[in-house]
Formats: structure tokens, C-alpha cells, sequence
């Protein structure tokens, strides 16, 4: 009876799983925040508490679950909208090789190590440092490259976005060193007077920009 009991708390607890997991929505298990990796960890646990404890009524792990998912997918609506909590939920890129040139103090930063940053550039099928103009630190870890031009006269510029969801990004004018009144010049120049209807700018390279509005069809 036990072992039937357990099997059907095994199917049950398997649907309810997947049908939150699939609720909380769809991301790669390499790009998990740590907010999606503390509440996939947690549910998994609860699941496997539910399925050995026979006596305990399933409800007990059942609403924990519930909860779990609803702050998750709670948060992750709000974080679409402030910037602010998006940063400190899902954690920001860090620039660890810009225009050439390694930052070490950001390296040291992130606990980054030059066999780590070797690894993954080789993983990036790039064997000469030398041959890097930008290389991004994701915050799932991934390290995203830029390699340097032959062309002198076009060198890539960094892939960070200027305007998201309508909203200026300082830090990422700094890093270009721009102003916010130098990027709404250049977007009444585009046509764009309003920044709240752009959804997405970034600079394709030293003179061009991409732009795109906001439920654009």
C-alpha cells in the first residue's frame, strides 16, 4: 500500500512541478536568476519531502509551492518595470576586457580569474587575447566577445543598450562616456522625441543607432 501510496504522490507531484515550472515561464537552465534558482532549488525540495513523508498531507508541500511560484512570477512582472530590482534580482553584465584592454580590478570584482577568462574566450573559438576588443561577463555567467575589426575605420562599439523600456540608462552612457542630453539630441535628430515610446536603443557603431518602439508592428 506504501509503495502505491508513494507512486501516486510521485505522478501528482510531477504535474504539479511541471505545470508551475512552465507557469514561471521559459528560460535555459544556464541563464537562471538567482531568484529562479532559489525557487527552483526550494521547490524541489518540498516535492521531495512530499513524496517520502506518506503521512504528511500533501497540501503541506502543495501550498508552499503555490507561494513559491506566485512570488516568483510576482517579482518578475514588477522587475520588468523597475530597473532598479531587475539589476538586483537578475544581476548586471560586467565589462572585463573593453577596447582591448583588461580591467583587473573588475576581474577581482566578479572572483574572475585570467585561467577563467582563458577558458572561455577558447570557448568562444578565440585563441589570442590580442584579438578581443570587448568581452562581457553575462550575468548567467556566459562571457560574451567582440573581436577587434581589420577595418580601422568601423570598430565595433560595446552592445550596451542605451534606452531600455523607456528609461535612459546612465551607467551604460557613462561607459561611452555620453550624457542623457547627448542621446535625447540624437534621438530628436532620428525623429524620436519621446524616449518612453523606444523600447530598445543601442549603438550599431560609432554613427548609427538601433532603435525600436515601443508594440511596434
Amino acid at each position: 500500500m506504501d509503495y502505491m501510496t508513494i507512486m501516486l504522490r510521485t505522478i501528482f507531484i510531477y504535474f504539479i512541478i511541471l505545470f508551475v515550472l512552465r507557469f514561471m515561464g521559459k528560460r535555459e537552465i544556464g541563464q537562471l536568476s538567482v531568484l529562479d534558482f532559489v525557487v527552483s532549488i526550494m521547490i524541489a525540495e518540498l516535492a521531495v519531502v512530499s513524496i517520502e513523508n506518506i503521512d504528511v498531507p500533501m497540501m503541506y508541500s502543495i501550498i508552499p509551492i503555490g507561494i513559491l511560484s506566485a512570488i516568483q512570477i510576482i517579482l518578475a512582472l514588477v522587475s520588468l518595470k523597475n530597473n532598479q530590482l531587475r539589476k538586483l534580482i537578475d544581476g548586471k553584465p560586467s565589462v572585463l576586457i573593453n577596447e582591448g584592454k583588461i580591467d583587473e580590478r573588475e576581474m577581482r570584482k566578479q572572483r574572475y580569474n585570467f585561467d577563467d577568462l582563458l577558458v572561455q574566450l577558447r570557448q568562444n573559438k578565440i585563441s589570442k587575447l590580442s584579438d578581443v576588443e570587448f568581452a562581457i561577463l553575462e550575468p548567467s555567467g556566459k562571457l560574451s566577445v567582440i573581436e577587434k575589426q581589420d577595418n580601422d575605420n568601423q570598430q565595433p562599439m560595446m552592445p550596451l543598450p542605451l534606452i531600455l523600456d523607456g528609461k535612459v540608462q546612465e551607467d551604460h552612457l557613462k561607459q561611452i562616456n555620453q550624457t542623457s542630453l547627448w542621446l535625447r539630441q540624437q534621438m530628436r535628430k532620428l525623429g524620436y522625441r519621446d524616449i518612453k515610446k523606444i523600447s530598445y536603443c543601442a549603438l550599431k557603431d560609432q554613427d548609427t543607432f538601433f532603435v525600436d518602439l515601443k508594440d511596434e508592428r
